[in-house]
C-alpha cells in the first residue's frame, strides 16, 4: 500500500510503497477515503510525541469503510462507513468501565502508538468499541474530521466548558478545532469571541458564528481585550491552539468563576508552560483538560451533523493527493491555512 512515511524526525516526508497494517484479532482495517491534516501530526513529525517509533507514517482523523475483520470483531462488517475516535480504547481497563474511553489507561492511537492513516488502509483495535457508523449521507471528506477536530470541540464546549444559552464563549485558535467549537458553541445559544493571528480565520469564525474577533496581532493583551467585549470576561474560555502565550490569554480572558478548557497540545518536549495561577486563585477559576471523545458518545455529535446544525463540511478549505500530504505536513508552522486540509488517499 501506499503512505506518508518519515524516517527521522524534522525531515521530509516520502510516500513510499509499506507492507499493509496486521489485522488485529479484535480490530479492523480501514480503506481510508479521507484523512484530516492537523497540529498534532506536525507536533509528532517535529518529535514532541515519546510514543512515535521511526519509521512512522502520521494520521489520526478519518473516515473510511471497513476492509478486513478480525475473528474477534461481532459488530462490524466488510464495507461498513465507518470513524473512529483518534483515541482507541481497550474497554476494559477502569477508566474505560467508568464510561470514560478518552483516557483509557491502555489506550493506543493510531498515527502516534503505531502508524496512522496517511495510508491507504490504517488499523483500528478492539474495533467494538472504537468505530462509529457514518450516515450514508455524510460524505468521507467531511466525516474525516469527526475522529478529532469536531468531535474534540464538542465535548469541550458541551461537557468540560459546561456552555449555557446566553454565555460569553472565548475561542483562542481558530483553526479546525477552534473553528468547530465556534460551531457547538453558538448552537447552545453562546456568544463567541473568536482569537487568532490570521485574518483569513477569523474570517472563517465570523462566516460560522462568532460574534466578535481579535485579531492577537493587534492587542498587547488579549485577556483584557476579551474583557472588555464581553462586558468582563468570558463564562468559558478554550485554548485550541497550545501556547503558554494563549494558554494564559484564555485564563486571563475569564470572569469570576470562569472555566478555561485546555484542548491545544502543549507538549513537554517544548517546555511546560508559566500559568497565571493567581488570577485563577483570586477568581476562583476552574481549568481543565479535553482528550477527544469516546466513540459512545457520537450520537448527538452525528444528529446534530445530520440535520445540519453543525456543519463539518464548511471546515474543509481544500483537499489533496496523498503525493502532496509530505509538503503540507511540512508547512504547517510556517504558512498555517484557515480551515481544514484533508488529504485523499485514494486517488
Amino acid at each position: 500500500m501506499r503512505a506518508v512515511v518519515y524516517r527521522s524526525f524534522g525531515e521530509r516526508p516520502e510516500v513510499e510503497d509499506r507492507p499493509e497494517p496486521a489485522l488485529p484479532a479484535h480490530g479492523v482495517l480501514i480503506r481510508v477515503e479521507a484523512t484530516g491534516l492537523c497540529r498534532s501530526d506536525w507536533h509528532g513529525w517535529v518529535g514532541h510525541d515519546p510514543d512515535i517509533r521511526l519509521p512512522h507514517v502520521p494520521g489520526h482523523e478519518f473516515a473510511g469503510v471497513v476492509a478486513a475483520a478480525g475473528t474477534g470483531v461481532r459488530h462490524w462488517r466488510i464495507g461498513d462507513r465507518v470513524t473512529a475516535p483518534f483515541i482507541s480504547a481497550c474497554g476494559t481497563c477502569a477508566a474505560c468501565s467508568a464510561g470514560e474511553e478518552q483516557v483509557c489507561l491502555r489506550q493506543t492511537q493510531p498515527g502516534f502508538t503505531h502508524d496512522g492513516s496517511f495510508a491507504e488502509l490504517v488499523s483500528v483495535d478492539h474495533a467494538d468499541v472504537n468505530l462509529v457508523r457514518l450516515p450514508d449521507a455524510l460524505d468521507f471528506t467531511a466525516a474525516a474530521g469527526l475522529g478529532c477536530r469536531v468531535a474534540t470541540a464538542y465535548r469541550a464546549v458541551r461537557v468540560h466548558a459546561a456552555v449555557r444559552e446566553g454565555d460569553w464563549v472565548a475561542v483562542h485558535g481558530c483553526g479546525g478545532v477552534g473553528l468547530s467549537a465556534v460551531m457547538v458553541a453558538r448552537t447552545l445559544g453562546a456568544r463567541v469571541v473568536a482569537i487568532d493571528v490570521s485574518p483569513d480565520a477569523l474570517a472563517m469564525a465570523t462566516s460560522l458564528g462568532a460574534d466578535a474577533v481579535i485579531d492577537a496581532r493587534d492587542e498587547t493583551d488579549v485577556g483584557a481585550a476579551v474583557r472588555d467585549l464581553t462586558g468582563g470576561g468570558a463564562h468559558a474560555s478554550l485554548d485550541a491552539f497550545g501556547s503558554e502565550a494563549s494558554c494564559a490569554a484564555s485564563i486571563e480572558s475569564l470572569r469570576w468563576r470562569g472555566r478555561h478548557v485546555q484542548v491545544g497540545l502543549l507538549p513537554s518536549a517544548v517546555g511546560n508552560p508559566r500559568v497565571p495561577m493567581s488570577r485563577v486563585v483570586w477568581l476562583e477559576l476552574a481549568i481543565l483538560g479535553s482528550h477527544g471523545m469516546a466513540a459512545r458518545d457520537y450520537a448527538g455529535l452525528l444528529t446534530q451533523v445530520e440535520s445540519g446544525e453543525i456543519r463539518a463540511d464548511l471546515l474543509v478549505t481544500g483537499t489533496m493527493p496523498l503525493a502532496e500530504a509530505p509538503s503540507a505536513l511540512m508547512a504547517m508552522a510556517d504558512s498555517p491555512w484557515a480551515g481544514a486540509r484533508v488529504i485523499l488517499p485514494q486517488e
